[in-house]
Parts: structure tokens; sequence; C-alpha cells
């Protein structure tokens, strides 16, 4: 994956009451099934009453008609009779565990052990390793990033200890590298975007170091490596049937693509499941699958004409989303991406189990997390969901499995139906036997440009709208301050060393996020910073927040959409907000990047949020908290807390906490009382640096501590 890989599948913030449609009690079917009982009911009791009368009868002699014979009881009702026993197996699939090998370390405050007492990556394995008799799963399939910083010997160890669960308990494995998994030094080479295996100094690779070919060998299923080390592929039984898993490790050569296809080629009847770090990726709704280069480059040389490759299973790209093409045979290969770094706690132990049920023809698939059960209840959130149900996290794919591999395989046989039920759903009944799943809330979007909670403590809050769409923002325009004291002005084009801004590098827009009362926003355009050319907004010199330095905790919020088009090479570092100022003149500094502002509230090279500041008390150097990576083209909310009692400071990135969180950081230092807010973009050294690209819909600051219930994305009542 990107580094550091939102939770767009996972987005539930856990609004509060207010801000989720209800249904009103006694409302619905239930109340509705009543209601017509009860009017038949009184049917029948007008119809005794008015017999009783006489009403219907004007024959007063008529002889009582004879009462009717009482029916017989209904018989009692025998057990449902037991499903029939099906053909079944089942595939464990861990998608990047990175940050789990990350934030269970020493280094990174051992996170998870201090939060919850476990951690999520050996709750995974563990999990397999307890259920993969009675859930009939006889292999496992990593899917890359096994840790998040490739030179950190202390995630390895993590990494190991969790693989070595399976191995302890010979329940057979394939792992390959991702992106993180492979050195970025440039003495050795590697560009991890575009060099393959073959770039590689094999003796210094990590992952070669700890998961090599002879702890591959291992493993009862193992078949071979390529020269490299970096690919192998695998054979498993199930159901009296073959399958081999073809794993393919970050950016592959035309060598290994040569290597993959002779695998192929010398195990001809069997079905392969292609296993690599990247392959589709997941559009802007955070559903539809998109898909890659990358992809397309496997595709053309590698899967389309191989027709006993049947289904590929990807990481690296945030989410989940399937897609099915057509090879040149004419038959389906099913396309999958799941990845859940960006979700609640690095991913929160989320995972997936394949089902492969050979009796009524269908993959199921559940998406689930083995390590949220285990969580002492005390820590347990809204965002602590067992069993994901979504349609693009539980779902089942038909294939008359026969004849899908009916090509190269006529003796594919269905196997012996020695499973009782569905795998996927004996699994999911385990995992809620003993866990209340928590209600996750339905955020409600505003219904009016003043829907949404006004709090005392507001130093500023910037609404970027009021123009004609995709019309220049005029040079000196004004935004307002709904607190009327710190209005904001469009500054004058190629300030401070800046070339080329024109008018139209800002524009009005319409877009906007959906729980963003605003009702639109502002986009940035043609920034870019080698040139450098870039247009902001910032506070007048005299404006009273200019010399707030928040020593008494602070929220400060913003929505924002990184353009779709966005390249680190252009666009890294840019600037949400910044405080103008060189935090190298602050008394007693003593930290690094000398020539940045006091405050930095940025998009990184590797699309994390990054927010860093001085602090006015203590150790006089920039505390930072980051993010997972952002998507480009798709709007995210983002509330920076800082506690008035603890000072440590939470960023949430739509209403998920994130993991790398800055502790005991009180205030906001700045440089002087004259010093402005910037929005838009940043400086350097002085001069104007670092701009924004895409669109930003709303800031506000406020000196105070802010719940959920209280953030822009909640409702006024």
């Amino acid at each position: 994956m990107s580094q550091s890989k939102d939770p767009r599948e996972l987005r539930s913030s856990a609004p509060d009451a207010a801000s989720v449609t209800a249904t009103p009690a006694g409302e619905g079917p239930a109340r509705r099934q009543l209601l017509k009982l009860g009017a038949g009911l009184l049917a029948v009791t007008g119809s005794s009453l008015l017999a009783a009368c006489g009403g219907g009868n004007n024959d007063a002699a008529a002889a009582p008609a004879p009462p009717a014979p009482s029916p017989a009881p209904a018989p009692a009702p025998g057990p449902a009779p037991a499903p029939a026993p099906i053909s079944s197996f089942a595939l464990a699939v861990m998608p990047d565990t990175q940050f789990y090998a990350r934030y269970a370390t020493s280094a990174e405050g051992s996170e998870y052990m201090t939060r919850f007492g476990n951690e999520p990556f050996s709750a995974q394995t563990g999990w397999i390793v307890a259920n993969a008799k009675a859930l009939n799963i006889p292999f496992t399939i990593h899917l890359g990033d096994v840790v998040d910083q490739v030179g950190k010997p202390d995630q390895w160890k993590v990494a190991d200890a969790a693989m070595k669960l399976l191995e302890a308990a010979k329940q057979p494995y394939s792992v390959l590298a991702g992106n993180h998994d492979v050195l970025r030094d440039i003495d050795f080479g590697v560009d991890p975007v575009d060099g393959t295996e073959a770039n590689r100094n094999l003796a210094n690779e990590p992952y070669l170091q700890w998961f090599g070919k002879t702890r591959a060998a291992a493993q009862s299923t193992f078949r071979g490596r390529d020269p490299s080390g970096f690919h192998e592929y695998h054979v498993f039984e199930a159901q009296g049937q073959k399958f081999m898993v073809l794993s393919l490790s970050w950016r592959i050569s035309d060598a290994g693509i040569v290597w993959a296809r002779q695998v192929i080629a010398a195990n001809p009847t069997l079905p392969v499941i292609l296993a690599n770090h990247q392959l589709l990726n997941i559009d802007a709704d955070g559903v539809s699958p998109l898909e890659t280069g990358y992809g397309q480059m496997l595709w053309q040389k590698l899967i389309r004409d191989n027709d006993q490759i049947f289904m590929t299973l990807n990481g690296h790209h945030h989410g989940a989303a399937h897609l099915t093409k057509t090879n040149d045979y004419g038959h389906a290969v099913e396309e999958m991406v799941v990845d859940y770094q960006m979700a609640y706690q690095g991913g929160n132990g989320l995972m997936r189990l394949y089902e492969f049920d050979l009796t009524n023809k269908k993959i199921k698939v559940l998406s689930f997390s083995p390590w949220v059960p285990q969580k002492p209840a005390a820590t347990l959130t809204a965002f602590d969901q067992a069993v994901l149900t979504t349609p693009n996290e539980e779902f089942s794919i038909d294939m008359d499995f026969s004849q899908r591999f009916g090509g190269f395989n006529k003796s594919f046989g269905v196997g012996e139906a020695t499973v009782a039920s569905s795998l996927v759903a004996q699994a999911k009944a385990m995992l809620l036997k003993n866990y209340v799943e928590p209600v996750v809330a339905t955020p409600r979007p505003a219904a009016n440009a003043d829907d949404y909670p006004k709090v005392a403590n507001t130093l500023a809050h910037w609404r970027f709208f009021g123009g004609t769409a995709n019309q220049a923002v005029p040079v000196g325009a004004v935004i307002a301050d709904v607190t009327g004291a710190n209005p904001l002005h469009r500054d004058a084009l190629n300030q401070g060393g800046i070339q080329s801004a024109q008018a139209g590098d800002i524009v009005w827009s319409d877009d906007r996020h959906f729980l963003s009362a605003a009702p639109g926003s502002v986009r940035f355009l043609n920034t870019d910073k080698n040139v450098p050319r870039l247009s902001y907004f910032l506070t007048d010199a005299a404006a009273p927040i200019n010399a707030q330095t928040l020593e008494n905790g602070y929220t400060v919020e913003a929505f924002i959409k990184i353009d779709p088009s966005w390249t680190s090479g252009k666009q890294a570092w840019m600037n949400i907000m910044t405080r103008d100022g060189i935090r190298g003149q602050l008394p007693g500094w003593n930290g690094g990047d000398a020539e940045s502002p006091p405050m930095l509230f940025a998009i990184s090279s590797l699309r994390e949020v990054q927010w860093e500041v001085v602090p006015t008390q203590g150790s006089r150097t920039g505390r930072t908290n980051w993010s997972g990576e952002i998507i480009a083209g798709g709007w995210v909310h983002i509330a920076i807390v800082n506690d008035p009692a603890t000072h440590n400071t939470t960023m949430y990135v739509e209403g998920a906490p994130v993991l790398r969180n800055a502790g005991n950081v009180q205030g906001l230092s700045t440089l002087s009382a004259s010093s402005p807010w910037v929005v838009g973009g940043g400086s350097w050294d002085g001069g104007r640096a670092d701009g924004f690209f895409g669109n930003i819909g709303e800031v506000r600051v406020v000196a105070a501590a802010l719940k959920s219930s209280q953030w822009l994305t909640a409702r006024a009542s």
C-alpha cells in the first residue's frame, strides 16, 4: 500500500443521537400488524353482538343453531429438519498488517498492549489456529505490507511472532512483500514505487531475512520461489481437490512474470488464486472497483490468457471492492481488493474468510475482526464492529466450479459432503456468540446552512462559500468569520517569492462534504511547489486570533478534499492551515526544520494529515500527530482535539481517532501577536510555500476540547 495507509467503508463516526434519524417508538410493521389484528377482532365481536340481539334474523321463532364442534388441536410442530451437509472449505485472508506490527512495538509506546492488553496481529493468526479445524480452513493468504517500516527490526519481530503461531500449529500460509516491506534506500538503487525485485540488493532486504525461502519451505504446501526469493507458490488440498496460491511480491519484473507463467504451465490442472499486493483499486465512492495501470499490466501479461487463474486478491488500496472480468476463454476472473489499515486502530484486526461452497456453487465472503471480541468491554466504541455487513464486505459469488475449471481439469469434482452447514455462517455465529455489536449511528446531513452546533469559545469559523461555482474568488475577497472577529482575505498575487499565480487559482465550488452545513467550498487549482505557484487566504495583522496560544485546550476542525490529480512531486507537504513565522526564531528552540512555521496543518508526501505544533510549555520542538494515507478525490472531516487536563492531542479522521497521536503538548507557539493565520498555504524560511491543492469547505478553531456531538459533523438539534 502507499505509505501509512480513510476508513471509507468504516466511516461511521458515531454522532450523538441528535444527529441520527430515528423511527418513532410504536411505529413500523409491528404496530400496523397489531392494528390490523384489532380491526379483525372488532368485526368478529360486532357480528356476535348483532346476532345475540336478533339483528340479522327476523324469524323470532327460529331455533338457535347447534354449537359447532370444537376443532381438533393442531399437532405440535416438530424440530426443523437439519440442513443437508455440504462440501465446503474456507481460506483465511490477512490484508495489510503494517500498523499492527508497528504499534505493538515499544518504540511506539506498545499502543495496543497499553490500551487493550493484546494486539491484533497475533489475534488474527491465533483465531485461525483455534478455528481451522471447525471451519475447515486448510490455508491462509497474507496480502503483504507485513510491516510498516522496513528498517525497524522490532516490527519484524511482531510479525515473526504472529506468523509463528500458524507454523507451530502446522497451519500453512503464503506471504508476500508489499511496498512497505522492501528497502527504499537509494544506496541500493531501489524505488518502492517503480523498482522490481530485479533492482534490489537481495542480501540487504529484511523481508528475505525474516521470511526467506528456508522458512517458506517449512510449510507443507510450499512448492517453490523464484530466483529472487520474493515470489512463491503453494499447493493445498481441500475436499479432495488441489488448488494453487501464487503469491507475487511488490512490483514484479518481466523475469518474474516468466517464472510465474512457468509455474502455472507446470501445474496444468490446478485452479489458481493469484495473490498480489497491488492489482485492483477502489474508486472515490469507496465501493466501486477501479483498475490500476499495474493491475492492467498483470492482466495483459499473466492473467487474461491463463484460464487457470480464476480469482485474484490484493491489498494496498484502502477499502474493499470486487470486479469480475472475462478472460480470453470467455470465463470469469473474480478480482478483489481488501485493505483495512485506514480503519479504526489501523484496521481493528479486520480480515476475511472466503468459503468455497462446492455443493451450492458459491464463493461466500465474510469480513470480520477476531480481535474486537477480545477487547476489554470498557474500551469498545461504535467503531468496534466484529462483522462487517455492507454489500462490498459480505457477499457471495456464483461459481460453477466444475464448469469453470472444466477447460483444464475435467475431473474436478464437488467432493464429499462433510460440512454440516455454511462455514461463513458458522464463523459469524462464533464471533457474535458472546459479543454484542455496538449500535452504529447513521450520520444525518444538515437540513440547512445553519444546522450545526454553535459552541462557546469559538475563536474563528471560516466557511468558504458564496460565489458562483467555478468562478474565480477575487483577489482581496473577504471570507467572513462566523464570530465576526477574524475574517480572512485572499492575499495579493505572487507575494513572498511566489511566481505565476493567477486570479483563477482559487475558484468557488458547490462541492462539499456530505456532513458539512456549509453549501459549498473553495477549490485551489494549479498549485505547484516547484514553480512555486500558490494562492491562499490569511487573517489581518491585527486579528485577535493571531495572539492566541490556546494553552487551555483546543479543537481545530476542517473539511478538505485532496485533488484527484495530486502528486507528491508537485504538492507534497501542502498546507491546510499554518501560522506565519520561523520556528527556529522561537526562544529555546531545539528541534529540526528550523525554517518551518510554528504550526503545520498539512498533507505529507505520503498524503498523511500532519498536525505539528511547537508547544508553549516544555520542550521547544515540534510535536506531531499523523493520520494514515488520505485518499485523493474524497472529502474528509478532520478534528484535532487537545485535552485541557492532560494536553494530549488526538486527531480524528472521519470520526475515527488515528494511532499516531502526541501527548503532553500544551499550547501553540507564535512569533508575535501580529503573525497571521494562513489557510491554503504556508511558509518556509519566511517565504510563501506549500500551497493546498484541492477543496477546503470549513475551518473552525475553538479554545476548548469539543466532544464529537459538538463537531461540525453533528446537527444543531
